[in-house]
């Protein structure tokens, strides 16, 4: 599992590095600020959570049981929130409008939130 998480933390990273360049430089002619804000939040939080799996496989903390629970609430939880910021603020770019996916990003907000607090309480409890 934690080879799991490790690389899915990997590829977290790397979509980071390349959707902040294209947010950065690809995009700004296309959209605007309040939107190019909105999609570095969205790339913030995914590095955010690359960092985060990195730990989670990384700790002795947690038993691999709860690993495996808390990398899927992270895993869904950072597809849902960044993925759908970018889909959502990409509209003048793609020419496609994802105002259906509004829903979703909070949905993925609070799966991350889970995935946070699941950790603390286990890390809090382990004697």
């Amino acid at each position: 599992m934690n080879k799991k998480i490790v690389l899915t933390a990997l590829v977290f990273g790397i979509f980071t590095i390349v959707l902040g360049a294209f947010g950065a430089h690809g995009l700004k002619q296309y959209l605007s600020a309040e939107q190019l804000s909105s999609f570095e939040v969205g790339v913030k939080y995914l590095m955010f959570h690359a960092l985060f799996l990195m730990f989670v496989a990384s700790t002795n903390f947690v038993e691999e049981n709860e690993k495996k629970a808390i990398f899927y609430f992270t895993l869904f939880g950072t597809l849902f929130f960044s993925g759908s910021i970018f889909l959502l603020t990409t509209k003048n770019f793609t020419g496609i409008d994802f105002k259906f996916l509004g829903p979703v990003t909070p949905i993925g907000g609070l799966l991350l939130i889970v995935a946070w607090i699941w950790l603390f309480i286990k890390i809090l409890m382990k004697k």
